[in-house]
Order: C-alpha cells, then structure tokens, then sequence
C-alpha cells in the first residue's frame, strides 16, 4: 500500500467498510488475488450477523429445540417431562458459540490475509475519500457494507419504554417472564417459539397476516404448531402505544380496527423490520444517493458515485447473510476483473428457521399464478408419506415445486423438516434452469427427506397416460413387448 506526502493518508486499491459478513468477503478475496486493502468496522468484527443476529438467534433456537424434544419424547417410548431450564447457561451457550466463530472474523486473522484493519468511524469527506478519526483513506474504489439495524417504529410511548432488539436480546441472563413481540415476521416468529420452549410466557403482535413473505398455507402450518405450544398470535391486530409500568410494559392494541385492549408483560422485543445503516457516512459529501430503503444501486451494485459500491442489506434488497456474501462475490468480479455483473440474476433463498422450518426460492405461487396463468403447474407432495420423516416423528409438512408449460421450475417452498437444508438443490436447479425431469435422473439414497421433492417432481408427469401419443406408444409396446 502505498502513501502520498501526507504520512497520515492511505491509498490503497478497494476500501471497504463494515466489516460483517459482505465486507468481510470482499476484503478476504481481495486480499487473496494481492490487492491492497483496507477495512473499517467502528463495532464489532463479524457485524450483526455474528454478534446480534444470526449465530445467536440460531443458537438460542437451538437450545429451545433441546427443550421441546425433551417435552415430546414419549412418542418414542423415552420418559418425557418438563426439562429444567437455566437460562443464565442458555445465554452461555449462545456466547460460547459467537466466541467460537469470532476469531475467523478477527482483527488478527484479517491482518494475517494482509487487509489493514482500521477500527473506527468511517465518514466520506469526498467522491474519493473517507476519513476515520484522523485518518484518510484514498481509495480507487470503495464498498459500503454497512448492513441494517432493527427499525423502531413510533408507537406512542416507546421513548420511555423499555425494550428490546436483535443487538440487546442476547444479553438477557434472566429468562422473560412474559415476552411480547411486535412483528411477526421471520425474527419475531423464530425468537418467539424459542422462548416459549424455554419457559416464556410469549405474545406475538403483527398488524398484517404473520409470515406475510412466505407461502400463506405453509405459514398457516407453523403458526399451528406455535399456537399448540402456547405462544399467543395476535395477527391484524394494531399497536396503538406503550408504556413502562412496574411489572414491565403494558401494549394497547386494537384488534382487526375494533375495540382497544391491553397486553401486559416483563419484556418487549420490537422486530419489525431492519433498516439500513447510513448514517453518519457522509453519503452526500460523496454524491451517494439513498432513501430510507437504503443506498441508491444500480444492476451492477455500483451506487451513484461510480467509485463505490453498496452491497448487502444497506444496499436495500434481500437482508440476508448469504444475499451479502453473493454481493461481495460480484463486487469482486467487478473491480478486479472488469466482468459485467448483475445481481438480479441472483437466485436467492430464504428460509424461516421455526420448527417446522419454511424454506423458499424463486417465484412463490401468487408470482408465478400473476405470471404464468394457466401454464403455471403447482406440483405438491406431503411428509407424511415420507418415511424418514415418519420414522422421526415429523410427518407434518409439505413439498411445493412450481413449474412453467415446459416443466421448467421457477419456484418453491418447503415446511416441514430440514426445509432449509432441502432448499439448496432447488435453488440450484432454479438457477440453472432446470426442468424438474431433472430430479427423476437423481437417485436419493433412502431414507431421506430429498424423496418427498423427488415425489412432488412425478407429479408433473400424472396427465401422461391421458397423452394420445403416449398411449399409442404403450399400446405398440404391450403388442410387440
């Protein structure tokens, strides 16, 4: 890296900043091709994902997982009871995980790749230049990676209420004694059914249908199941104000635009909805353009200042982990190749980490029905006729591959077991383009869940013995066979 006259100033090829999951990407592979690099983080390395979001939220899932099943083992002819649940070692263990994880995110480890880490506050001061305390950084390209934070809404009273996000959840040593969520998206709903399997008392509160972005028969399906293990749904149901009272908060609600009512607890969790991280970066001494949704980009990832780009979650699309990880692979390609990108092209997955899970890729059925009309094929096969999830008592769920005329998928969704594990291959066949023909060329070893998306892909073919030509063709072969 080399230094103009003033010792202070740095101008290295790509200054990244933020350093979670999408700047950590592109400094690593920057760094692997031999390009100097720079990296801001003003928080902790690894971002949100590592510290407030998904390594935690995952494995305080997995700990309430633990519990359930020590519930509901009688099915198996294992004694079941009602576990004792510390929750001081619940928090232990989720910490002990990020502590794992960390050092593969560290200040160390990237400056063992030979990323120079500069810990602070990174502010553009120019089209070309970014200041961190004082320091300056003169880069030929930059990449904000920024990321989101939770988005507070303004409910009447929540200045002076207590209450809780992703960034503050994970510290509680003391279980909730009666947890009240607002949001019933992904987050609300995944940290919902976790704490009521570790004892909490949990209210759901969304305005909206819960699970609103996934498939509405699917979400039907885990909002089943979490009722049946008591975490009370209020869905269509509006907040109208908060307030702090001596037990905790109380929430005035307003049910389908009808009477006012109360809910009381210890403890509110707001999840709902992220926004993006632009504050404080001087986006318009750069001439970066944004909106509340986040930077302004084009196709490309570049952002108004054809100097810098903007990936992940402050870019405004899919606020996913692995949605920065693709961007960070483009961005690359981009600077250092010259290779005309297009994140649109993209096959991006998601999946709702509930039990049963919801995983989804491509158009879901109402796209595809708005697009396709009556070429659209909607191709479904139940658990329940699978075996391994009959063996391990999970035979509630389902299977559903959308297809175009030509048999083509261009979309799915799966609730059931392993839905997230199982939404990869359809996520490959979707970008690939291939035709669910494809799935019947697979042998799946057996007992697997993959067996129910190769049952569901045969459906496609159920019309084939009305075809006139095949039935000549099995005519032929049952008279010369």
């Amino acid at each position: 890296m080399t230094s103009n006259n003033n010792a202070k100033t740095l101008t290295p090829d790509i200054c990244v900043i933020g350093a979670g999951s999408g700047g950590l990407s592109v400094a690593a592979a920057a760094a692997a091709f031999g390009v100097d690099v720079v990296l801001i983080e003003k928080g902790k390395m690894g971002g949100d994902c590592l510290n407030y979001g998904c390594v935690p939220s995952k494995a305080i899932i997995a700990a309430g997982k633990a519990a359930a099943t020590y519930r509901s083992s009688e099915k198996f002819g294992v004694g079941a009871q009602e576990p004792e649940i510390d929750f001081s070692k619940v928090n232990d263990h989720v910490h002990d995980v990020i502590a794992t994880i960390a050092p593969h995110d560290s200040v160390e480890r990237f400056e063992g790749l030979g990323v120079h880490v500069i810990q602070g506050a990174g502010e553009f001061t120019s089209a070309d230049t970014v200041k961190v305390g004082e320091q300056i950084i003169k880069a030929r390209r930059f990449v904000i990676a920024t990321g989101s934070s939770a988005a507070v809404p303004p409910i009447p009273g929540i200045e002076n209420t207590p209450y809780l996000t992703n960034e503050n959840l994970f510290e509680l040593k003391e279980r909730p004694e009666h947890l009240i969520i607002i949001g019933a998206g992904p987050i609300g709903m995944e940290m919902a059914q976790a704490h009521r399997r570790l004892g909490s008392r949990v209210t759901v509160i969304e305005a909206l249908r819960p699970l609103a972005v996934t498939d509405p028969a699917h979400a039907a399906q885990v909002i089943e199941k979490m009722e049946s293990e008591g975490v009370e749904i209020l869905a269509n149901t509006k907040v109208n104000s908060v307030e702090r009272t001596d037990a905790g908060v109380k929430v005035t609600i307003k049910v389908d635009d009808e009477a006012e009512g109360t809910v009381e607890g210890t403890h509110l969790l707001i999840a709902a909805g992220r926004a993006p991280n632009v504050s404080s970066l001087g986006l318009e001494a750069a001439g970066i353009e944004y909106n509340r949704k986040g930077i302004k980009a084009d196709d490309g990832l570049r952002t108004t200042n054809r100097k810098v780009y903007a990936i992940g979650d402050v870019a405004g699309g899919a606020q996913f982990t692995h949605a920065a990880g693709a961007h960070a692979s483009l961005v690359i390609r981009s600077i250092l190749f010259r290779m005309p990108v297009n994140h649109n092209n993209i096959t991006m997955p998601a999946v709702t980490y509930t039990e049963p899970e919801i995983g989804q890729v491509g158009l879901s059925e109402q796209q595809a029905r708005e697009q396709l009309g009556d070429k659209l094929k909607v191709l479904t096969a139940e658990f329940s006729g699978n075996d391994r999830a009959l063996a391990e008592g999970k035979g509630k769920g389902q299977v559903k591959l959308l297809t175009n005329g030509t048999g083509q998928l261009v979309g799915a969704s799966i609730v059931g077991p392993g839905a997230g594990e199982q939404i990869g291959l359809l996520a490959l066949m979707i970008s690939q383009k291939l035709k669910v023909g494809a799935l019947l060329g697979v042998v799946f070893p057996y007992p697997t869940l993959n067996e129910a998306i190769r049952r569901a892909a045969l459906t496609y073919y159920a019309d084939a013995p009305k075809n006139p030509w095949l039935r000549r063709i099995l005519a032929l072969l049952r008279k010369f066979g």
